[in-house]
């Protein structure tokens, strides 16, 4: 049985709003929402929180999905230690998503040629997610 893994992440009450510029941005779908308004347990949850995402999903291709949800009233400290990694093949491809991603957000290594591929970059995006874009072709040597 092959292994998925596919990134969720948590959001402090904007999860629509980031889930649905991803999935613009990198050509996905939104194959899922839900609130946690109406949804069982939530009962007892302040009329703010029950607005908020409980679940999340964007189709990326390929059987991969970028999942989130709303903190829903519980503590939100921001996401530490965790970036997402995108590769194109395309220069141009991943120049064009790279500049869609930082717009509004902060370039923390533009993209640039590297010994690894022909270009690397990182960023944090408006919402707080960090990225990392490979782009282009290989250039480590083949191995055996």
């Amino acid at each position: 049985m092959a292994t998925t893994l596919d990134p969720y992440l948590t959001f402090n009450g904007n999860a629509s709003e980031a889930m649905h510029f991803y999935a613009k941005v990198l050509g996905g779908k939104v194959e899922y929402e839900q609130k946690f308004d109406g949804s069982p347990g939530c009962q007892n949850m302040s009329k703010e929180h029950l607005q908020q995402t409980m679940h999340i999903s964007v189709s990326l291709g390929n059987d991969h999905r970028l999942m989130a949800s709303d903190s829903g009233g519980m503590p939100f400290h921001g996401r530490h230690g965790i970036t997402l990694a995108l590769m194109y093949e395309s220069v141009e491809e991943g120049t064009r998503i790279f500049n869609a991603l930082a717009e509004g957000g902060k370039v923390t290594m533009a993209l640039e040629q590297t010994f690894w591929v022909e270009r690397f970059g990182m960023l944090e995006d408006k919402y707080g997610t960090a990225w990392m874009m490979n782009c282009g072709k290989s250039m480590l040597p083949a191995q055996p």
